[in-house]
């Protein structure tokens, strides 16, 4: 929405014939007004009119990522020309950290990138916008969204961002290797124990030479989804949502897949739990399948020239479901919030800054602009990963609500206490004990 309603100009013609029509249609134009302020300014009605303005936009990512957001931001301002842009960018490492340090201070970008490790724990510190009316009024549609990714941008009933992107968790595999070992590539909808017999398999016809799965129990995603295929969550308001017995069994079913030979030793899966990409087992050639990121696919295919594919994690499909890979978001003390919630709208919405986006931080938030982005792929891997999440869409569970402050923490301790597991310091019962204080202690501190 403008921050100013342009008032018809002109002569000043106080009575007569010409005075009373002049009147009257002021008076139409006036409420033609109201009527859209109270309905809502969207599209080109909510662009910005005031003077010129410069929004700083914070993310964190590579050089492609930065050269690609730079490009669609020069569209917005081709079009807008009293808006121009401050860009700034980092690597993930301390990013959160400085934006902290910003908002405290008082000087947080107008606009910026945020993931569901901080999205709850920034909105109760009051540091997030709130777009909820925004919404309700439509200048920031997010009716063109699934339902459960824009209900993922939502704490305490408050929008408090809008997903720049989707993605669900893929099971990429190399399908290059199955077939020169002439195995079946694992299928949507697999059990563990069938998932696991296959993966037993592979490791058996290569000699040991391969593995047939990465060992996710460090993988917070790998447990989260296998929880939910039992009707469990990751967290339970600010408590985790499971037990002692859940991790215990969870622990377990990867001991006796390296016990078996399907899943690697610990010192071969360790440099993969942190969940670098150039690390994966999949394409360094140490395993069959790695647990990862559907949109992940096209740069782990870069790294190797077998050819990869995807499919869901073990167990029912309906336990994923359409996530947001990462949201854009506004400071709450913005000197510009109408203009700046129509740049985030801009991003979300429009197509063609959607095309120059193109599949980088996931799948176009946007359904319409999505079909147009997979229109325009040339790289087989995106068409590929897009495909994937088209068809999941089908298959989706409900979306959960977003992870309590404190998510990031407890992604470490998993991590911790996995590896502990996996390299015999600890057994699944007292890794699964020490996790459960550690972390109901970290979510409610």
């Amino acid at each position: 929405m403008s921050d100013r309603v342009p008032v018809p100009g002109g002569r000043s013609t106080a009575g007569g014939p010409a005075g009373r029509r002049l009147r009257r249609r002021l008076g139409a134009a006036l409420l033609v007004v109201v009527t859209a302020l109270a309905a809502g300014c969207t599209g080109e009605e909510a662009a910005p009119r005031d003077k010129s303005v410069k929004i700083s936009v914070f993310w964190w990512g590579g050089e492609r990522r930065a050269e690609l957001t730079k490009q669609a931001l020069d569209i917005y301002t081709k079009r807008y020309p009293h808006v121009t842009f401050k860009f700034t960018h980092q690597g993930n490492a301390g990013y959160f950290d400085r934006l902290s340090i910003e908002a405290a201070a008082g000087n947080a970008p107008d606009i910026f990138q945020i993931d569901d490790n901080y999205l709850t724990e920034y909105a109760q510190r009051e540091i997030l916008l709130d777009l909820t009316d925004y919404v309700r009024t439509d200048v920031l549609d997010l009716r063109k969204l699934p339902a459960g990714l824009a209900q993922s941008s939502q704490v305490t009933g408050r929008t408090v961002a809008a997903a720049a992107a989707e993605n669900t968790p893929g099971l990429i595999y190399n399908k290059s290797l199955l077939d020169r070992l002439d195995m079946p590539a694992p299928t949507i909808g697999m059990s563990y124990q069938e998932y696991l017999a296959w993966a037993e398999q592979v490791s058996e016809r290569s000699d040991g030479e391969v593995f047939g799965t990465m060992d996710p129990s460090a993988d917070y995603k790998a447990l989260w989804l296998w929880l939910r295929s039992q009707d469990k969550e990751l967290y339970r308001g600010r408590q985790v949502g499971f037990t002692e017995n859940d991790l215990t069994r969870w622990f377990e079913l990867w001991a006796g897949a390296r016990q078996r030979g399907a899943a690697p030793p610990a010192s071969v899966t360790q440099p993969a739990n942190s969940g670098d990409v150039t690390k994966q087992l999949v394409t360094s050639g140490r395993a069959a399948t790695s647990f990862v990121w559907s949109n992940q696919l096209p740069e782990l295919q870069k790294l190797t020239k077998d050819k990869l594919g995807v499919v869901s994690y073990p167990g029912d499909p309906a336990a994923h479901w359409a996530r947001a890979s990462l949201y854009w978001a506004a400071y709450r003390g913005t000197r510009h919030p109408d203009t700046v919630v129509h740049v985030i709208d801009f991003l979300v919405n429009d197509t063609v800054a959607g095309e120059i986006l193109g599949t980088e931080r996931g799948l176009s938030a946007n359904l319409d602009v999505r079909r147009a982005v997979e229109a325009s792929l040339t790289d087989e891997s995106m068409k590929q990963s897009v495909a994937f999440e088209t068809t999941m869409t089908e298959k989706f569970g409900s979306a959960p609500v977003p992870p309590p402050k404190g998510h990031a923490t407890i992604k470490q301790l998993l991590i911790r206490v996995a590896e502990d597991v996996q390299f015999g310091r600890s057994s699944p019962r007292a890794a699964a004990a020490s996790f459960i204080n550690q972390a109901n202690a970290a979510l409610t501190s």
